[in-house]
């Protein structure tokens, strides 16, 4: 069902949201034609009822389908009617009905599913111009809506108010531009001024109930895209062979939520930030993701939570970068987490800190690596996850591991540090399991004694554990500039040596 539904969600949003179809050209009837060819290039089925009247095609009972993956049946969505009206200066209007359900029907592992989204906006046109190689589609709207409404699974009708779920969008503007030789290729840009969410639950069986909102503000977005055409079977994995290529950005300027649960439960949480950014690309060469959000302030209670709590943080963010096709040449990845001047309230300190013992300074984690890899299986090739769970299929191997940044700072205390480690894949015997490393960690603890002293005022810490921390700092490192700093060399090699500072400890 979620397969079958996200790439009839996908279509959908082809027509509707990002402007990002095939269905241009100097007549309404290349523009549909053009339409229906990049649909079955990626694996759909597409048919329509036309009629011709005047400069007006009027293509009514559409219905776009597509095997599911890996199951039987096909998924799909399904429209009332799409207009294509010739302007006379070469360009070519794409009219939506102003209120019209979209529905989108499939069938997972024998059970027949169908869910319906009522679209809804002004009634402007997409304007489309250029020519068959080289097509601009423009979009603007005062507001659109999408709301849910019939849920259907396995023959039974889910009750109305179990699932209700909206979204609205203030002020749209879109372009793209297409680009057809061999390959589509699209560039896009897209601004929103609002974007708002309403989303609310109650389970039939209980009490329990529940309500989503949230909104962002200011939205912008970029997209570079490639994608390939002329597949017989246009599965992800054969489209990311053949070339497909992701490269989007999107940015908002403030945003806000608010969870609210009732029931057997209670649980209330509103948050908002000052912005963030979301990338993401993906190519045969990997895929990549970067997240982050600016001063987020988060408000939590409950009735498991034995006070309300407020949370602020400066920036969160987190990075990933990750082969996606096999290769038996080595590929990056990278891992990225930060979490800036994260601050809890004097409340909560008080249940650790009553006496003010400990700085209460906002903490700090960043880490930041980088590294080198080989990923023994296409990611998504089913036949190669599935050969990869039963153990048949080796998934990988890493080859190397940079540190380029541990940063770590918390009740007056700091540590650094920044490493090169390859590993040998050969030897699973040195290290217990483990391709024996090679390479060396430089790191830097300023602050250690000290919190060790304030926890030992609270009663935390005992005179004896301290003593052995103390003992464990000294074997691995020696002292640093300033005050109560130490620094330390790790080096680490394939024979199963491990040597701090020069000396052996292993």
């Amino acid at each position: 069902m979620t397969v079958s539904l996200a790439r009839g969600t996908g279509a959908a949003a082809v027509l509707i949201i990002s402007a990002q179809g095939a269905f241009a050209d100097v007549s309404a009837q290349d523009v549909w034609s053009d339409w229906k060819a990049y649909m079955t290039g990626t694996g759909y089925t597409v048919t329509g009822t036309e009629s011709q009247s005047g400069n007006v095609l009027t293509v009514s009972d559409i219905s776009m389908t597509m095997p599911m993956p890996e199951q039987d049946g096909t998924g799909g969505v399904t429209m009332p009617e799409i207009q294509f009206v010739e302007n006379g200066d070469g360009t070519v209007n794409v009219m939506l009905p102003k209120d019209f359900p979209m529905t989108f029907a499939g069938e997972d592992d024998g059970e027949k599913f169908s869910a319906e989204i009522l679209y809804s906006h002004d009634g402007s046109p997409m304007v489309v111009s250029g020519d068959t190689s080289a097509m601009t589609y423009d979009y603007a709207i005062g507001q659109a809506s999408l709301t849910l409404g019939q849920i259907i699974g396995d023959g039974k009708e889910m009750p109305a108010d179990a699932l209700k779920a909206s979204v609205v969008i203030n002020d749209m503007v879109a372009k793209t531009v297409m680009q057809i030789d061999g390959q589509r290729s699209y560039t896009q840009t897209q601004s929103m001024a609002k974007l708002a969410y309403d989303i609310a639950f109650q389970d039939p069986d209980s009490d329990d109930a529940g309500t989503i909102t949230g909104s962002m503000s200011d939205i912008t977005g970029t997209a570079v895209s490639t994608i390939p055409s002329g597949l017989d079977s246009p599965e992800m994995a054969d489209l990311i062979k053949a070339g497909l290529s992701i490269d989007a950005k999107i940015a908002y300027t403030g945003g806000n939520s608010a969870i609210s649960v009732t029931g057997s439960d209670s649980f209330d949480m509103q948050s908002t930030s000052a912005g963030g950014d979301f990338g993401v690309t993906m190519s045969k060469d990997g895929l990549s993701y970067d997240v982050g959000q600016k001063d987020i302030s988060v408000d939590v209670s409950g009735s498991e939570i034995p006070f309300p709590l407020a949370l602020t943080m400066a920036e969160a963010g987190f990075k990933l970068l990750m082969p996606v096709s096999q290769s038996d040449e080595e590929q990056d990845f990278g891992l990225g987490i930060t979490l800036r001047d994260f601050a809890v309230p004097d409340m909560l300190w008080g249940m650790v800190d009553p006496t003010g013992t400990l700085p209460h300074d906002p903490a700090t984690i960043v880490l930041d690596l980088a590294g080198k890899g080989k990923l023994l299986f296409d990611m998504f090739d089913p036949e190669s996850m599935k050969a990869m769970e039963r153990g048949a299929q080796k998934p990988g191997e890493f080859n190397a591991v940079t540190i380029k940044q541990l940063l770590v700072t918390a009740a007056g205390a700091k540590l650094t540090g920044t490493g090169d480690f390859t590993f040998n894949n050969e030897d699973l015997v040195t290290f217990d399991g483990m391709p024996a490393p090679d390479g060396t960690a430089n790191i830097k603890l300023e602050g250690a004694n000290g919190l060790i002293d304030n926890l030992i005022k609270m009663g935390l810490v005992s005179d004896s554990d301290a003593m052995g921390a103390r003992m464990m700092m000294g074997m691995f490192g020696v002292p640093g500039e300033g005050e109560d700093t130490l620094t330390s060399e790790i080096k680490v090699s394939e024979d199963g040596q491990i040597l701090a500072n020069g000396q052996r400890i292993k």
